[in-house]
């Protein structure tokens, strides 16, 4: 692949990057606007012709290594796992 061909994909590829960006920008706002609706409303769940919005309170549990590795270092160790990935980027 030449330079100007590599040059001409990295423009294209930080265009499409900007538009993706703007585009999740408006997603977010337009999320926030219904989230506010519904909470002012006391909604959890809205109909809307062929769409059901739900926007409700989930509760989970989740480990939490931190405390465990803070509390148990040794074994905590004993059980990492090294992992390897590679990683795309333009400067």
């Amino acid at each position: 692949m030449g330079e100007r061909a590599l040059l001409n994909r990295i423009q294209k590829l930080k265009t499409l990057e900007g538009q993706q960006k703007e585009l999740e920008r408006q997603i977010e706002e337009l999320k926030a606007d219904i989230k506010a609706d519904m909470k002012r409303e006391g909604l959890e769940e809205l109909r809307a012709v062929e769409h059901i919005v739900r926007f409700t309170t989930v509760i989970t549990n989740r480990f939490d290594s931190k405390a465990f590795k803070a509390e148990h270092s040794r074994l905590y160790n004993q059980y990492m796992k090294q992992l390897t990935s590679k990683r795309f980027s333009i400067a």
